[in-house]
């Protein structure tokens, strides 16, 4: 639900704009004055930009996307992402599933999938170097090795990797067995994340997951062991049965676990997923509320500010120097980002563009010798000062001075509403630069959608607000995936 707000350009600055609103609405995109910063806001939101490109037709698709792969590619830093569109297992808590499992179905996506790596292979655009690639899904690590390494060979044959690439593989605790370890590393994966979410062996029972604490911890030693990859793992805080006491020792357990990174994620519970229904029908307890996430967010980032390991998003951590993450960095800085496979979506040439999703209509486009896209858009005008908002934000600061020598004056005004999160306790500000505080931080995802939503009144006129759904009180805060 949306409400509007004027429709002209906005030339009176950005607070009239906030002085205009009604009370409920500013308590949406400001917050509230509270004596605890991280209860300013009522409920997480989506991070939406609502700047929209043009919607692009479909008998321009192939045109557009042919001419694109005749131009010479643009000299950024370019990712590429190959989605793997199958589970062995469906976790409760999980929004992104698509397909079980099969193996003949398994064969004959992989056999279209390395067709489309080497269909375009060599042409101008896609000649030069390729710094990251990450393949996702659904569970990637769940491929046969006689797939995963058909599929990683036309990766190295068909992508012109840059010599110090990253490839990561997503992945489960239940997947890391010496066959399939071996057919990565032999295949030249360099960095693995694996969805761990919780140690505590009750707590990953619960909503889905196969493997105990003792099981996970060896197998993450015994990945480590063939010290080929970077190792990342997936934290979830607020799942059920997880206490302030559990949550604290799976914090604990990272610090001697082998792993070189971690991401901690709040919990998401999406309208019609199986944990909604188990909650609702007494099978599982309560999740743990806004109020009581964000403390545990907080209890997190207290015990791991005193540990020598670098904070490099607000939600990512390094523990070596080993982890980059440079496929996410790219993502967020909106570089060209090649998509391969169903359901994957990208940006290249000034366009976005999403693939079919559902596997048979993507095989047979593939099979016809097509790009399988399902939709193309133009990127709009202000999508590079979009991309620059997030991925600053999401690296937990706000740089205006930077911004207005890239994007022009205007984005100073942004400053009227860093001064008032100031005062709410959720930034700190300094000449020109402003800093997420840890309540900052938990709220990284309302204080992304805002600065966007008053960005677009400001430059553009555009003064429509993202109202929170009745689940968002419990977003995830950015997840992998693909966000």
């Amino acid at each position: 639900m949306r409400t509007a707000v004027g429709g002209a350009r906005n030339d009176s600055g950005l607070q009239a704009v906030l002085d205009a609103m009604n009370p409920e609405l500013y308590a949406m995109v400001v917050g509230r004055q509270t004596d605890n910063p991280l209860e300013v806001f009522q409920g997480k939101r989506v991070l939406h930009s609502d700047i929209r490109g043009g919607t692009l037709e479909r008998g321009q698709w192939a045109g557009l996307w042919q001419t694109a792969l005749q131009r010479p590619a643009p000299g950024e830093k370019r990712s590429a992402y190959i989605h793997i569109p199958f589970c062995r297992h469906k976790c409760l808590y999980c929004g992104f599933f698509q397909n079980f499992c099969q193996e003949e179905l398994e064969n004959a996506y992989i056999e279209r999938l390395v067709t489309e790596l080497k269909m375009h292979a060599g042409s101008p655009y896609l000649t030069n170097p390729v710094n990251a690639v990450f393949i996702g899904g659904g569970t990637p690590s769940a491929l046969s090795p006689a797939n995963i390494s058909r599929l990683l060979a036309a990766i190295r044959q068909y992508l012109p990797l840059s010599n110090d690439y990253e490839l990561t593989l997503e992945g489960r605790v239940h997947d890391l067995i010496p066959e399939k370890m071996e057919s990565w590393f032999a295949g030249g994966v360099n960095r693995i994340s694996i969805g761990v979410q919780s140690f505590q062996t009750k707590v990953r029972q619960a909503v889905g997951r196969l493997d105990d604490r003792e099981t996970i911890l060896k197998r993450l030693e015994a990945l480590a062991g063939y010290n080929q990859a970077a190792i990342i793992i997936d934290l979830i805080y607020g799942l059920p049965y997880q206490s302030p006491e559990i949550w604290l020792e799976d914090i604990a357990a990272l610090k001697t676990a082998a792993v070189d990174g971690w991401d901690l994620y709040q919990l998401n519970v999406y309208e019609n997923s199986a944990l909604k229904k188990e909650i609702a029908a007494g099978r599982l307890p309560e999740v743990a509320a806004i109020e009581e996430q964000a403390e545990l967010f907080a209890m997190a980032h207290r015990i791991l500010s005193e540990w020598a390991v670098a904070q490099i998003s607000v939600c990512h951590w390094a523990k070596t120097n080993r982890e980059r993450n440079m496929y996410n960095n790219m993502a967020q800085q909106g570089n060209t980002m090649l998509p391969f496979g169903a359901g994957a979506g990208g940006r290249a040439d000034g366009f976005s563009l999403f693939q079919e999703r559902d596997i048979k209509r993507y095989m047979q486009k593939i099979d016809d010798g097509e790009k399988p896209v399902m939709m193309m858009m133009t990127l709009h005008e202000s999508a590079r000062l979009h991309d620059a908002l997030k991925n600053q934000l999401k690296l937990g600061y706000l740089d205006l001075d930077q911004l207005a020598a890239s994007f022009g004056p205007r984005v100073r005004e942004l400053d009227v509403l860093l001064a008032l999160w100031e005062k709410q306790g959720l930034v700190t500000r300094g000449s020109g630069m402003a800093r997420l505080t840890v309540a900052g931080q938990f709220w990284y995802v309302n204080i992304t959608q805002s600065v966007l939503e008053c960005t677009n009144a400001l430059l553009h006129g555009m003064g429509v607000w993202e109202k929170p759904k009745a689940m968002q009180g419990m977003a995830m805060q950015g997840m992998a995936m693909q966000a």
